[in-house]
């Protein structure tokens, strides 16, 4: 029996060895003596280690301490110079009274263990910083639409956004989203592309091509999914001008046929009205020419401001007078929509420098905007529509402010970006762009206060002197930008 157990202890597939309590090796195995000598009787830091006193934490000490097995890892010196990581567990050599008087070591080599997890980790550390450093926005969302993990970029962008709801992070609703392409992705594990207007931390606005898919466990449950998203603002700037007035001209054609008929009709009108002699018939036709005319005249200005960044005539401008006339342009269309329009005009409204036909056309876009929006609600018994302008230097204001169907943060954020509209099929997303446009090109801005339900309140401020745009493209501030 006795020979077996030793057979047992000189095969073993690892480092065998028995210290005595001076740490000198009183035995070891036939893989010991192959790799370190036939080195019995000397001391075991010197045999695995080359030192010439007792390691710190050496688990042969603390087993002879305590009379307990140890366990730890350690690296030793073979004799051909190599170092082995090793994997070292001690065990207790008792004699019949109990007493420690010897304790077992066994080393197991860990080296293709240590290679392993070498490369794991190094592997690890490619992909968390490929993560960090791909040029797009890359977070992983829960379950509950809780942000899990971001890319650097993507905290630069939005913040730190970690534990905050996406729809918060990306588009400051307080709601979630009425699609959201991560819960259908957690619905049935498809892989989402979709294109979205996001919100900076700082407010810019960015246009980005999103893809979301799953994050599956070993037991390919979707628990968590990863959306990458890519900036595409300056692709859609930089489309084909082509290509936008001709879904342009799509959106609005049937708005031209319509003008072109009532032109149609009032030419005919006039025609007979000379024709028989009816004077009120002449006058009648030569108005509705008159008034497609005009309308023809800013449905072109719009294309125009948008498929050519031209010049601003600056003249000028009655402020009260453009005002008054605009006011009584749409009180015939208020009427019809039993829509209550007002006119206050500030005693101290004087001129004020600008291009009448640009101001004009994004006065009329607001003005058309609140009409739009009191005609959609359905909840009061009554609408109104309120023109104010008055002089607040710097600025010469004009406010329109109507008690219609209101919008929430996010069509707040979005109302002035290209081709957005919250008409639906009735609007090409073209007017509030525009006057947006207009404003910063004469220096001044527009400034919206909206919540739904309440209605709308927009103030444009143009400057009582002639000044160039103040608003390039914004510049995320310093304290804006995420540093960890």
């Amino acid at each position: 029996m006795t020979e077996r157990y030793r057979q047992y202890f000189e095969e073993m597939p690892c480092y065998l060895s028995v210290h005595d309590p001076s740490f000198r090796i009183i035995d070891g195995n036939q893989r010991f003596r192959q790799d370190f000598g036939e080195r019995v009787g000397d001391f075991c830091y010197r045999v695995y280690k080359g030192r010439d006193e007792v390691c710190d934490n050496c688990p042969v000490a603390a087993t002879f301490a305590t009379g307990e097995s140890h366990a730890s890892e350690q690296t030793l010196i073979n004799l051909r110079g190599e170092q082995m990581p090793v994997m070292v567990h001690t065990t207790p050599v008792r004699n019949d009274g109990g007493e420690v008087v010897a304790v077992m070591e066994m080393h197991t080599d860990i080296r293709v263990a240590k290679r392993l997890q070498d490369q794991l980790r190094r592997s690890q550390e490619k992909l968390s910083q490929l993560f960090e450093e791909v040029p797009c926005y890359i977070s992983v969302q829960g379950p509950d639409r809780v942000i899990l993990h971001a890319n650097r970029k993507f905290r630069e962008t939005f913040g730190p956004a970690l534990g905050e709801h996406c729809y918060r992070v990306y588009k400051h609703r307080d709601e979630q989203c009425l699609y959201c392409p991560s819960q259908q992705a957690f619905k049935d594990g498809s892989v989402q592309r979709h294109e979205e207007v996001v919100t900076s931390a700082w407010g810019e606005k960015i246009n980005v091509l999103c893809t979301t898919a799953p994050i599956r466990n070993a037991a390919g449950e979707t628990e968590a999914v990863i959306e990458m998203s890519t900036d595409i603002t300056e692709i859609r700037k930089l489309q084909s001008q082509l290509t936008s007035i001709g879904l342009l001209v799509g959106s609005i054609s049937h708005g031209i046929k319509g003008l072109l008929t009532g032109l149609d009709g009032g030419i005919y009108m006039v025609n007979s009205g000379f024709e028989k002699n009816r004077p009120e018939r002449v006058t009648q036709g030569w108005e509705m020419v008159q008034r497609n005319v005009e309308r023809i005249r800013s449905m072109v200005l719009d294309i125009l401001y948008y498929a050519k960044d031209r010049e601003l005539e600056v003249a000028d401008i009655d402020a009260g007078k453009l005002a008054a006339e605009i006011t009584e342009s749409f009180q015939k269309r208020a009427t019809d929509q039993s829509v209550e329009l007002s006119l206050a005009l500030d005693g101290d409204v004087r001129l004020v420098p600008g291009d009448a036909k640009a101001v004009r056309a994004m006065l009329v876009n607001l003005i058309e905007n609140s009409l739009d929006a009191c005609r959609a609600d359905g909840h009061k018994p009554a609408h109104r529509v309120r023109f104010a302008v008055r002089r607040s230097p710097p600025w010469m204001e004009f406010e329109v402010e109507d008690n219609g169907i209101g919008m929430d943060q996010e069509t707040r954020e979005k109302i002035f970006s290209l081709f957005f509209s919250s008409k639906g099929i009735s609007g090409t997303g073209l007017g509030l762009f525009i006057s947006n446009k207009i404003a910063d090109k004469h220096g001044g801005g527009i400034e919206v206060d909206s919540e739904p339900g309440r209605g709308t309140r927009f103030v444009v401020r143009l400057p009582l002197e002639a000044r160039p745009s103040t608003h390039p493209e914004p510049v995320p501030p310093a304290d804006a930008v995420a540093t960890h």
